[in-house]
């Protein structure tokens, strides 16, 4: 059901300091802040050959990383994300599974501007997990 490892997100208090390592001291391309008012959250991607790294901040008090940042003061590893064809199909083998898909369980628009769910930790050995629709090969 999964496909390749899309990206794995990490929650920073400080986007532009983060992405500045990731730039200055790695040598990476990173693309330009983006706001996701509809998940609550600043993202830069960090591209890699074979993946990306997400660097995500709370955008707003209400963000739903700000419990995360307010637990983890330096931040850290949030979600990993996998790669899935038909998006639909796998929320409903996972939750025949009995897996949770959090939130209203419906897909909503990513980073990447391409449906994503997100599956509870407690389902995958302690991980986030952000499946994201892609289209088939």
């Amino acid at each position: 059901m999964i496909g390749r490892l899309n990206h794995v997100a990490i929650v920073v208090p400080d986007l532009a300091a983060a992405a500045a390592v990731y730039k200055n001291s790695l040598g990476a391309t990173v693309t330009d802040p983006v706001d996701l008012p509809d998940h609550g959250v600043t993202t830069v991607f960090v591209e890699l050959p074979n993946s990306k790294i997400e660097l995500l901040t709370p955008l707003g008090d209400a963000s739903p990383v700000q419990n995360f940042l307010n637990n983890n003061a330096k931040g850290g590893m949030h979600h990993i994300c996998y790669e899935v064809h038909d998006l639909n199909a796998s929320i409903a083998h996972l939750t025949a599974q009995g897996a949770t898909v959090l939130g209203d369980g419906k897909p909503r628009i990513g980073a990447h501007g391409l449906p994503v769910v997100f599956l509870h930790p407690k389902d995958f050995c302690g991980t986030l997990i952000e499946l994201e629709e892609i289209a088939a090969a």
